[in-house]
């Protein structure tokens, strides 16, 4: 006896407005609230959820700009463009939650061993120290030009 196939379900997408728009989905925001009545106008809604796009990405971009430039404070330019697109889209929502828990747990565990904690930061901010006077010293970032035809 022949056994029929079972039907294949496939995932309906929703084609709502704000799922087709290539952004993904949107993030929840209370009702009634100012986001909300900007999302309400098609026109306003779009270009408000571009424009929160493009400034989170200017804030990674610049991020990863500082990872290849001298200077410290590479993270918080990417932390900061992950947090404004998670107050729009839901996709880094999810990851922004990520990053909060680690953090948390991080701090939970600096606390818990204030002492060992305190050891790696002063001697993280020592080695950036010499690391930054031995550039300044020995003359590094125009050696590195000449040296690669600057």
């Amino acid at each position: 006896m022949p056994v029929s196939p079972q039907p294949v379900q496939k995932r309906r997408r929703d084609r709502g407005s704000a799922a087709a728009d290539g952004l993904g989905q949107p993030a929840e925001v209370p009702k009634g609230g100012w986001r909300d009545r900007v999302r309400s106008k098609p026109g306003v809604g779009q270009a408000y959820r571009v424009g929160v796009f493009v400034l989170g990405l200017l804030c990674i971009i610049a991020g990863f700009a500082l990872a290849v430039l001298p200077g410290p404070l590479t993270i918080p330019p990417v932390l900061l463009g992950l947090w404004i697109w998670s107050t729009e889209f839901r996709f880094a929502r999810r990851f922004f939650d990520s990053f909060k828990d680690k953090a948390q747990n991080a701090w939970d565990h600096a606390k818990q061993h204030p002492a060992s904690s305190a050891a790696i930061t002063v001697g993280g901010l020592a080695a950036a120290g010499v690391a930054m006077w031995a550039v300044a010293h020995f003359d590094l970032v125009a050696k590195g030009k000449d040296t690669i035809g600057l």
